[in-house]
């Protein structure tokens, strides 16, 4: 009797662990109801489809983003183009998809969706399901740039709600890219427009310079072409928006090198450099700009000595710069008139330059800190992230 006890008593503490086992796994599994289930999805699918169209819109974004938009929308097949030419097509019936840049006509010229019936959509082959076309334009700003259009056996009054806002979110997608593109292509200038500022007068100086030890001194002038040589070759370069600051300030170091010929030892040069700090990625050209305008407009116009003085600090997630120089200094009210935008053009254009370049990468707070005043030198301040999205040396 006592071993049949037993024994029920550990039947039943194992069945008790078997259902608690089986409620914790499938607890651990639960998503939620099919309403939460489906929430899920479309995020997801809305997600993947937004990273294949921030490239914009061609052929090859279309095509990865084509299956998602199908699986957004519900339908039998899906056609994007651009207006002229098919993009992409996916799902079935791929017979019509010769007609799907015959079929957005309407929607470019007008910028307004429209509905196909069957007379405008149906081919030879009678078991195709496809039968009605809902086509709206995808747009970028006020310009219509494509067209969406979700094929079915019916045009549901829910299929054409649904292409509808469909197409407006691929447009905001379309005008987020052309957003990245404009903010590539304004940086690019940006640093084409600091080459330009730096080219004219230190090319000249340097070429200068190097002529004047030409005779008197020609180991000396060949060894000044080299690293001219190799500053205007880092400055010119075509190879990314960022670079190491080891690589700038090895650019910085060519170029005090150059001054130093010319300036003798009216020039005097300090670093205190962070080694751990020398791998952070940083805007390329950001630094160098700030030494010039140090011995450009500081010392330049100084009687004596000129001291410059470079630092670059580990901060834990930040890397602190400082450019300081003993010269002739800089009117407070000008600097801050030309930071503001107040006062285009002359002689802080390099650090309205680098200033606007770090605020787009690194956000509003990350701006030069300038301390100047006239006769008291100026000291230049920037603060770097050590890691931000999107920052890398390519």
């Amino acid at each position: 009797m006592q071993t049949t006890l037993a024994t029920l008593a550990i039947t039943g503490v194992i069945l008790a662990i078997g259902v608690l086992l089986r409620v914790m796994t499938r607890s651990r599994r639960y998503l939620g109801g099919p309403a939460e289930q489906a929430t899920y999805q479309t995020l997801h699918t809305v997600s993947v489809a937004a990273r294949t169209l921030r490239g914009g819109l061609d052929a090859q974004g279309a095509g990865r983003a084509a299956r998602h938009l199908r699986a957004l929308l519900g339908c039998q097949a899906v056609a994007v183009t651009d207006g002229r030419a098919l993009l992409a097509w996916d799902g079935t019936g791929e017979a019509h998809a010769g007609d799907a840049v015959r079929h957005a006509r309407h929607p470019v010229g007008t910028g307004r969706s429209v509905v196909l019936k069957a007379d405008q959509v149906a081919c030879e082959d009678p078991d195709c399901p496809l039968v009605h076309a809902v086509i709206a334009p995808l747009t970028a700003g006020d310009h219509v740039v494509g067209t969406l259009a979700a094929y079915d056996s019916a045009a549901t009054a829910g299929l054409v709600r649904a292409v509808g806002e469909t197409a407006r979110w691929v447009s905001t997608q379309l005008e987020l890219a052309e957003l990245d593109r404009s903010r590539t292509r304004l940086a690019e200038m940006e640093v084409r427009a600091l080459r330009a500022q730096i080219s004219p007068h230190f090319i000249y100086n340097s070429l200068t310079t190097i002529a004047a030890f030409v005779r008197t001194q020609p180991d000396r002038a060949r060894e000044l072409l080299l690293e001219f040589a190799h500053f205007t070759r880092y400055s010119f370069r075509n190879h990314g928006e960022f670079t190491t600051l080891a690589e700038e300030l090895r650019s910085i170091d060519r170029y005090l090198l150059l001054e130093h010929a010319r300036f003798g030892d009216r020039l005097r040069v300090s670093l205190r450099i962070a080694p751990e700090v020398l791998p952070v990625a940083v805007p390329f050209l950001c630094v160098q700009p700030l030494v010039e305008n140090a011995v450009r407009h500081g010392l330049e116009r100084k009687t004596g000595v000129g001291h410059v003085t470079i630092v670059a600090e580990d901060a834990g997630q930040e890397c602190l710069l400082s450019v300081e120089d003993d010269g002739v200094g800089m009117d407070p009210e000008h600097v801050r008139r030309a930071l503001d935008g107040e006062q285009p053009g002359g002689d802080s254009v390099g650090l309205v330059n680098v200033d606007e370049r770090l605020r787009q990468v690194y956000g509003t707070a990350f701006g030069l800190v300038i301390e100047t005043g006239p006769g008291a030198g100026t000291k230049v301040s920037l603060r770097i992230p050590k890691y931000k999205a999107g920052v890398s040396v390519s």
